[in-house]
């Protein structure tokens, strides 16, 4: 049975120790401005995913991913000399897509707010379409206090019991 709580605990608890150990101990000249952003254990404490950001181009992306999968192993080590977990999850890095997500939202609004200026502009000055009240009116007094004739002649009043 997966103990959820403990897998979540352990998971932000290797976020910090791969986030401190990139910053302290690991000198790779390829290693670029990298955030962890999210870490991700299975239920069996097994396996370990890394989420990861870089700052800069592809390249610098790049280089970073080969100085991350070069430096795996002094991770894993670290992280299991302070995480104290019987088995140390094996760890694998993942590039997070989450700054092209934003990216891609942010270009999207963009666009929305570019049409609603050009709606805007077109609006201004125009008049509306049809006449200036466009609700119907009732066309005489008759209609409008129920004393009118229906479609089928009758005054619309109770007559008293119908006859059969």
């Amino acid at each position: 049975m997966t103990d959820n709580a403990r897998a979540r605990k352990l998971a932000d608890r290797i976020q910090v120790v791969v986030a401190e150990t990139l910053d302290r101990r690991i000198k790779d000249p390829r290693l670029g401005f990298v955030t962890i952003t999210d870490a991700r254990v299975t239920g069996d404490l097994r396996e370990a995913t890394v989420f990861y950001t870089v700052y800069g181009d592809d390249e610098e992306r790049a280089a970073s991913a080969a100085a991350l999968e070069s430096a795996k192993g002094v991770l894993r080590t670290e992280v299991g000399r302070q995480t104290g977990v019987r088995f140390t999850p094996s760890l694998a890095f993942v590039p997070d897509a989450l700054p092209d997500n934003a990216r891609t939202i942010e270009d999207l609004l963009d666009k929305a707010r570019a049409k609603d200026a050009e709606v805007r502009q077109v609006s201004t000055g125009a008049s509306y379409a049809g006449d200036a009240d466009p609700y119907r009116k009732p066309e005489d007094e008759d209609d409008e206090t129920g004393t009118g004739t229906g479609t089928d002649g009758s005054s619309g009043k109770n007559e008293g019991p119908a006859s059969a």
